[in-house]
């Protein structure tokens, strides 16, 4: 399955569920994680998707360990199981 792919199931479980699941882009920062994630008990968190094999660029891990340091939770889901499980997990 497609990134891409992985990503539209995703947005689809989250608002079926009452979260919200904004796309980020930030102009002139490269590296930062694809969604901000904000459940209906107000949780924030910064998940950066890729498919079972893919990998994390260098930008992404530098920008990921930053995030880290300003105690921000920031997610790496590899493929829809893990996307399951962090759904079910945080908004069950």
């Amino acid at each position: 399955m497609r990134e891409s792919e992985i990503e539209r199931k995703m947005v689809r479980m989250i608002r079926q569920r009452g979260g919200l699941c904004w796309k980020f882009t930030s102009p002139g920062t490269p590296g930062v994680p694809d969604r901000i994630i904000i459940t209906p008990d107000g949780r924030i968190y910064f998940v950066e998707l890729k498919t079972e094999v893919g990998r994390l660029a260098n930008i992404q891990k530098w920008r990921r360990e930053l995030l880290q340091k300003y105690r921000c939770d920031v997610l790496v889901l590899r493929g829809m199981d893990e996307v399951e499980a962090f759904i079910e997990e945080v908004m069950p």
